[in-house]
């Protein structure tokens, strides 16, 4: 079953406060939250949950093209339902 949801790419995709920035004009903007569909839930032996997700990652330039991701593994505290 199809599930609409938010993607925290903040908390998927942490960068360390005190880390140099060299900003690539071309590069993927991975800050913000955004949309995808989550179509697999697993629980690890320690009794965490995973989602299977699709979600499309922009760039920074703010091209149309998105990078497409498909069937990607990620935690659930990077997810939130979306309405």
């Amino acid at each position: 079953m199809l599930t609409s949801v938010w993607v925290n790419l903040d908390i998927l995709f942490p960068r360390p406060a005190d880390a140099p920035r060299h900003v690539i004009e071309t590069g993927l903007d991975l800050t913000g939250v955004v949309p995808g569909r989550l179509h697999g839930r697993f629980p690890s032996i320690e009794g965490d949950w995973y989602g299977i997700v699709n979600y499309e990652i922009g760039y920074a330039d703010g091209r149309r093209d998105k990078l497409h991701l498909v069937d990607q593994f990620v935690p659930f505290n990077v997810l939130r339902k979306r309405e």
